[in-house]
């Protein structure tokens, strides 16, 4: 059966909303985000304050980082945030092929991006920069590990999502799920952006 006979004609402009119980999933989910910034913080505070301890002889964050490789997953990865949108829209409008296919993209992208992280985590580990190589390495591992971690879990979510409305189709109890599966991929999104100008932009000019 495919993914366009299961939509209903008769779901709202703006299905997440429609019921009580997808508004307050929504509720729910921006309270999480907000804890999730308050970790995110917390492992930033702790980069900062440890990234010039390196030990003597390891390499520092300007002999280490590759930007050209960095910028291409950041590209990737704000890329996958754009699609994920398109994603949103096609459900606002009940096209649930259009948004199945952008979801799928948005998956694609996210696997790019992570198999970049981790051609780079090996690249480091090449270079002697492991995880208990100093302060600042088990700091930078942290910090961009966790992320990692989120965007993993991310995949795995929205590749769930995918196989449920595939076979469930869209509905207000679908749909809830598919719109804070967005706003989760929006947040990595916006944490990657920090990672990218804190950790690698400010560890290349120093």
């Amino acid at each position: 059966m495919s993914a366009h006979s299961h939509v209903d004609g008769n779901l709202p402009h703006e299905p997440e909303k429609a019921t009580l119980e997808g508004r307050n999933k929504v509720l729910g989910f921006w309270l999480f985000l907000g804890g999730e910034t308050v970790l995110f913080g917390t492992l930033f505070s702790a980069f900062l304050a440890l990234r010039s301890q390196v030990g003597d002889g390891n390499p520092t964050e300007q002999e280490l980082f590759q930007l050209p490789l960095v910028a291409a997953a950041t590209f990737i990865l704000l890329t996958s945030s754009l699609t994920s949108v398109f994603a949103i829209q096609a459900m606002h409008r009940n096209q649930v092929k259009a948004m199945l296919s952008w979801l799928i993209i948005t998956v694609v992208l996210g696997l790019g991006f992570l198999g970049l992280e981790i051609y780079e985590f090996f690249h480091y580990v090449k270079e002697g920069h492991g995880f208990t190589t100093s302060a600042f390495s088990s700091s930078f591992y942290t910090l961009v590990g966790f992320h990692g971690a989120h965007v993993a879990f991310g995949i795995g979510w929205i590749t769930l999502l995918i196989l449920q409305i595939f076979k469930k189709g869209l509905t207000v109890v679908t749909a809830p799920k598919v719109y804070v599966a967005g706003m989760y991929w929006h947040f990595i999104d916006v944490v990657w952006v920090f990672i990218f100008t804190v950790v690698y932009l400010m560890g290349k000019v120093g």
